[in-house]
């Protein structure tokens, strides 16, 4: 009868400590969104023009979506959701600040979009038969 109690308490223990740890680790994951700036330098973009910022928006942007995929990536192997956080999360915090500041200084200087170009018109068939054809004559 003993020994069944005690299994029945280190069972008991071992559930406890889990439900511990996913606590634990579901108050870093929500803790990770606000203090986000804390980790990225206020003063960066106080003197990018909307160009810079533009530029910098991008590679941020693109930068959050790469430690994003392999924050899933990793989270797909054992002992994922540790290997993420340990890996990954700190870069990613990081990388989300300074989208913030990005973002503020964005706003504050007024930024707009700049319109994608484009592309040029394709040449018209008969406009480039003519200038091979005029090309063919100075060839022979």
């Amino acid at each position: 009868m003993a020994a069944s109690f005690s299994f029945w308490l280190r069972g008991f223990g071992a559930l406890f400590a889990l439900l511990a740890a996913g606590l634990a680790l579901s108050g870093c994951a929500g803790v990770s969104e606000t203090i986000a700036p804390a980790f990225a330098d206020p003063a960066k973009y106080e003197l990018y023009d909307c160009k810079q910022l533009e530029t910098e928006r991008k590679d941020l942007a693109k930068r959050t979506a790469d430690l994003q995929r392999l924050m899933e990536k990793a989270e797909t192997g054992a002992g994922g959701a540790v290997v993420s956080e340990l890996a990954y999360r700190n870069d990613y915090i990081a990388v989300r600040g300074q989208v913030q500041l990005a973002e503020d200084a964005w706003r504050r200087n007024r930024c707009r979009e700049t319109p994608p170009e484009a592309p040029p018109p394709p040449a018209s068939p008969a406009a480039s038969a003519k200038s091979a054809s005029k090309s063919g004559k100075a060839a022979r």
